[in-house]
Parts: structure tokens; C-alpha cells; sequence
């Protein structure tokens, strides 16, 4: 039973250090291009991601059977010290990695590990490679390059449609209604959508939003609830057989690591969403929202396709593109290069490490 619940506890680590990394891939446009700061857009970010893995349980249940290790490899391997490799080895990358600021993939590094814990226990013959390319490989190298073009195709027409909302305010008036004579006065507040000119002058506005800035936080939250849907159903995978033993049911254990994920966006999400928001290109709040736009929907079909995409190759790779329209010179190239160094070695660094911890739990056992 106790090593079911090692295995359990590490895939909720595993789960905080996904919220830590990636919790920037929906909210880094919205400080990039100003339209909040650090701690308002982790929150925002963090809920939505939440959300997004509480639906996972119900939508999204086919990525589970494909990070479970049962399409990877040839042998079944049985017992809770493989996939406890798996998910130490994943963990460790992917925390090292938000330590320094660099955003990478918990796909890749969870492929990683389950190829590492994979040749140590039964070789290199064991694995599956056709299906790596094709169900892993191909869709994590495909994606950025999606992104970037999708940007190219719709950002025309994107950035039309946010500058013309960006003339639009979303105001909340207060005025003083007055029924049965004058001493039954009361203050009602209604939201009403007027130019940005008029919403300024109006001595009843109390408070008011750009039409492109709600916009804006509305795309945040699609990409995190779609990053939320899409990450939550591997890490459930790398537990599952931990929850059946301790007799968790799959609801319950999405709820936990979804909300494990929440607590790692919450307390470590700053560093990596500085480097995308800051370190990448600049970026306006039109830019920003047509990023967050083309990665929501990109993320989100694949997690109905049950396609393991990667959140973070999909949303670099439109913020990447926003600087490349305005030429490369744009898009600062030595955080790029680190960005990508990080990338490739993410699958041997998270293979060695689940090799290693595999090693030593056999050696224990």
C-alpha cells in the first residue's frame, strides 16, 4: 500500500511543478502586452486551469491510455516502481526547468521518463517507436510550426476585428433611480457596452474595461482551460494504478490533480511567465489576444482529438510569430535559442532521470 501512495504523491508533484511551468502558456500575453499584472493574471490563469481539469475527467479521458505506458512499450511492467520512475523523472525536469525560467514541455518529459524507465526495465527492443513518432513525436514537432502559420493566415483579420473592439468600452454606470416620490431613491448599477469616448466623459461610470482587453482575458482563460484539459488526463495516467489501489475513484483523483496543478501555477508561476511575457518579443494587447486565441484553439481540438500536443510548443510558437510579422529582428533570438535548447533536451534529461530512480527502486526492491 505504501509504495501505491508514494506513487500517488509523486504524481500530484508532478502535477505542481506542471502548474509551476506551464501556467504561463495562457497568461504571459496578458502581462507581455500590459493589460495586467503578474499576480492578477496567475489567478486569473490558475482558475481556469482548474476548471479545465475537472472537465478533463469527462472529455479528455483518451490521452490517459496513451501516457499509461501501454502503447509505449512491448512488456507490461507490473507494480508501482515504474511508473514512479515516471513520474519522479518528469517532476525533476520539469522543476529544474521552472527554476531557471525556461518554459518546457511536461509531454516531452513525461515521454521522456516513460523511455528511460523503459530501457532500463526490459531494453531498448521494448519500446514502440513507430508509435512514439507517429502519436508523440510527430504532433509535439508539428505544432509550433501550426501555430506560427495560423498566426500568419488569421492575425489580418484578428488584429481588424480587436482594433475595432478596442474602440468599444464595457462600462458599469451607476445612476439614481427614483420611484414613489423623492424619498424612494436608490442607486442601480447596469453594465452597458458605448464607445471609449463616451464611457470617459459619462460622470455615471464608475468603472470600465476595453472591449479588446475583455476579449483578451476571455482567450487567457480559453488557453488555460484548454492547457488545464489537455495536461490533467498524462498525469492522471502516470497515478492511475495508485488511485485504483487506494481506492480513489477518477473523478476524485482529477479534482486533486487538477487542484495540484492550481497550487504549483499559484506559488512558482512567476518565473517562466516572465521569460514568455518579457524575454520573447514585445507584444500589443491585439497581438497578445490573437497569441492566445490561435493557442486555445490549437490546444483545445487536440485534447478532443486526444492528441498530445504541447502547450508550450503551441503557445511559444505564436508568440514567437506575432514578433516574426514585425520582422525577425523583433523576437529577441537568444531567449529563442535557450528556449529550444531546453526543448531538445527534455526528452534524454527526463529519460536519464526516470532510468536512474528506476534503477535504484529495483535495487531497494
Amino acid at each position: 500500500m505504501l509504495p501505491f501512495a508514494a506513487l500517488a504523491l509523486l504524481a500530484l508533484g508532478l502535477a505542481y511543478a506542471n502548474g509551476g511551468n506551464d501556467i504561463s502558456k495562457g497568461i504571459a500575453t496578458l502581462v507581455g502586452s500590459g493589460v495586467t499584472n503578474f499576480g492578477s493574471a496567475v489567478v486569473w490563469g490558475t482558475a481556469w486551469t482548474v476548471a479545465g481539469g475537472l472537465l478533463a475527467a469527462f472529455a479528455a479521458q483518451g490521452l490517459v491510455a496513451t501516457f499509461s505506458g501501454s502503447g509505449f512499450l512491448a512488456k507490461a511492467t507490473s507494480g508501482p516502481a515504474f511508473l514512479s520512475a515516471v513520474a519522479a523523472g518528469a517532476m525533476a525536469w520539469v522543476l529544474l526547468a521552472s527554476r531557471t525560467g525556461l518554459p518546457v514541455s511536461t509531454t516531452h518529459a513525461i515521454t521522456g521518463a516513460l523511455a528511460g524507465a523503459g530501457i532500463v526495465a526490459h531494453g531498448a527492443s521494448s519500446l514502440h517507436w513507430a508509435y512514439l513518432a507517429k502519436r508523440i513525436a510527430l504532433p509535439l514537432g508539428v505544432s509550433p510550426v501550426i501555430s506560427i502559420a495560423l498566426i500568419y493566415a488569421l492575425f489580418p483579420l484578428l488584429s481588424r476585428s480587436a482594433l475595432r473592439a478596442g474602440t468599444y468600452c464595457i462600462c458599469i454606470e451607476r445612476r439614481v433611480a427614483i420611484s414613489g416620490g423623492a424619498l424612494a431613491m436608490s442607486a442601480v448599477s447596469s453594465a452597458v457596452v458605448s464607445t471609449a469616448t463616451e464611457c470617459g466623459e459619462s460622470p455615471a461610470v464608475t468603472a470600465r474595461v476595453s472591449a479588446l482587453d475583455a476579449f483578451h482575458w476571455i482567450s487567457s482563460a480559453l488557453t488555460s482551460f484548454a492547457r488545464g484539459l489537455n495536461d490533467t488526463p498524462k498525469i492522471v495516467a502516470v497515478g492511475i494504478a495508485a488511485s485504483g489501489v487506494l481506492g480513489v475513484s477518477a473523478f476524485p483523483f482529477y479534482a486533486a490533480v487538477a487542484l495540484a496543478m492550481g497550487a504549483g501555477s499559484l506559488m512558482a508561476g512567476s518565473r517562466v511567465t516572465h521569460t514568455l511575457a518579457r524575454r520573447v518579443t514585445e507584444m500589443t494587447p491585439a497581438e497578445g489576444f490573437c497569441a492566445n486565441l490561435v493557442t486555445s484553439l490549437l490546444v483545445g481540438a487536440a485534447s478532443l482529438a486526444a492528441l498530445p500536443v504541447s502547450t508550450t510548443h503551441v503557445s511559444s510558437g505564436a508568440i514567437i510569430g506575432i514578433g516574426l510579422r514585425r520582422g525577425a529582428m523583433s523576437v529577441c533570438w537568444t531567449t529563442v535559442r535557450e528556449m529550444l535548447l531546453a526543448w531538445l533536451v527534455t526528452l534524454p534529461a527526463a529519460a536519464v532521470a526516470a532510468g536512474a530512480v528506476f534503477t535504484l527502486l529495483r535495487l531497494r526492491s
